[in-house]
C-alpha cells in the first residue's frame, strides 16, 4: 500500500482509492491581494480558541488538584502558558495543513486558506508563541512543567500533525496524547513532579478522545475523503468506526472511575462520574446501533454522532469540574 491510494469508503459504502494529499498548498490557498492585512480576530481564530478550552481547564484542574501551593499569580502564569502553547500548535498546525483545509468545507475559510494570513506569518506567529510559552513557564514555575510544556507542543507538531494525521487512521488514536498533556502540566507546575493521579487524568483524556473524534469524523467523513485524510470513517467505513467508538467508551468507563476508587476524590465525583459514564454509554450504544445497510453505512441521519460529540464535549468539561469541586470542597 502506498501513500495517497489507501482505500476508502464512498458515501455508498463501496472501495474507492483516496485520494493523494501530496499536494502544494499553495495550490489551494486563495489569492488574496490583501494578505497579510488581517483583522485581529483572524490572528485569534489561528489559536484554534475553541479547541484551546477544553485544553486550558483540563490543564487548570490538574494545577487546582495538585497537592501544594503555588502562588494565584504564578498559578495564572501557568494556565496562560499552557493555552498559548495550545493557540501555538494550533497556528502550525494550520500552517501545515494549509492544503487540506482549503479542501474541507468546514475548514475552508479559516485565515490562510481564505487568504487574510500569510503562511510564513502563521508559522512565526506558531513558532514564537510556543517557544515564549516554554520559556515563560519555565521562568515562572519549574523545568518539569516547562519541559512536559515542550513535549506537548512537539507531540501535536510533528507525531500528530505531520506524521500520523495524513498516513494512518490511528492518527487520532496516537495523537490523541498531545491533547492529554495539560493535566500533568499543571501538576508538575505545582509539585514539579508528575504523580499517579496526573497520569490517571491523562489516560481519561486519552481514551475520552477517539470517541469523541470520531463522532465528528462520521457526519464530517465526505470532508477527510475530498482531502485525503484517512481518518477512520474512510479507511474503514462507518460500521467499524462505530464499533471502535463503542470500544474505547467501555475502555474510557474504568479509567475516569479510578480517582475516586484509589480515594483520591469523594463522593461529589464518583456520583458525578457515574451518571456522566452512563450518559457516555448510552450515546455510544446509539451511535454503534444506528440504522445501517449491508456495508455499514447509515440509512438514518447524523443525529446519533451529532449529539455523541456535543455530549463528549459536556462530558469532559463537567468531570474535570466535578473533580476539581470535590477536592477543593473537601
Amino acid at each position: 500500500m502506498t501513500e495517497g491510494t489507501i482505500t476508502a469508503f464512498g458515501a455508498d459504502g463501496r472501495e474507492q482509492p483516496l485520494p493523494s494529499n501530496r499536494l502544494s498548498p499553495a495550490d489551494h490557498v486563495q489569492a488574496n491581494p490583501l494578505a497579510g492585512e488581517a483583522e485581529l480576530a483572524d490572528w485569534i481564530a489561528l489559536l484554534k480558541p475553541r479547541v484551546m478550552t477544553l485544553v486550558v481547564f483540563t490543564g487548570l484542574v490538574g494545577l487546582l488538584v495538585a497537592p501544594g501551593h503555588l502562588h494565584p499569580v504564578l498559578g495564572f502564569t501557568a494556565v496562560l502558558c499552557i493555552a498559548v502553547a495550545a493557540g501555538a500548535s494550533g497556528a502550525i498546525n494550520m500552517w501545515y495543513d494549509r492544503d487540506i483545509d482549503a479542501i474541507m468545507n468546514r475548514t475552508s475559510n479559516r485565515p490562510i486558506p481564505g487568504g487574510r494570513i500569510l503562511p510564513n506569518a502563521a508559522l512565526g506567529y506558531g513558532v514564537t508563541l510556543a517557544f515564549a510559552s516554554v520559556l515563560v513557564m519555565y521562568l515562572a514555575t519549574n523545568i518539569a512543567a516547562a519541559s512536559v510544556l515542550a513535549l506537548s507542543i512537539a507531540f501535536y507538531v510533528f507525531v500528530y500533525t505531520m506524521w500520523l494525521k495524513r498516513r494512518t487512521p490511528q492518527n487520532i488514536v496516537i495523537g490523541g496524547a498531545a491533547g492529554s498533556f495539560p493535566p500533568l502540566i499543571g501538576w508538575a507546575a505545582v509539585t514539579g513532579s508528575i504523580d499517579l493521579v496526573p497520569l490517571i487524568l491523562f489516560a481519561i483524556v486519552f481514551f475520552w478522545t477517539p470517541p469523541h473524534f470520531w463522532a465528528l469524523s462520521l457526519y464530517a467523513h465526505g470532508d477527510y475523503a475530498r482531502a485525503g485524510v484517512p481518518m477512520l470513517p474512510v479507511v474503514a467505513g462507518a460500521r467499524e468506526t462505530r464499533r471502535q467508538i463503542f470500544i474505547y467508551t467501555i475502555f474510557l468507563l474504568p479509567i475516569s472511575l479510578a480517582p475516586w476508587m484509589m480515594g483520591f476524590s469523594g463522593v461529589i465525583y464518583g456520583v458525578s462520574v457515574v451518571v456522566l459514564d452512563l450518559g457516555f454509554l448510552a450515546c455510544a450504544w446509539r451511535v454503534w446501533t444506528d440504522l445501517q445497510d449491508s456495508h455499514g453505512v447509515s440509512q438514518a441521519n447524523d443525529a446519533p454522532a451529532r449529539a455523541m460529540f456535543k455530549y463528549s464535549i459536556l462530558y469532559l468539561f463537567v468531570l474535570f469540574a466535578a473533580l476539581a469541586v470535590d477536592r477543593l470542597v473537601g
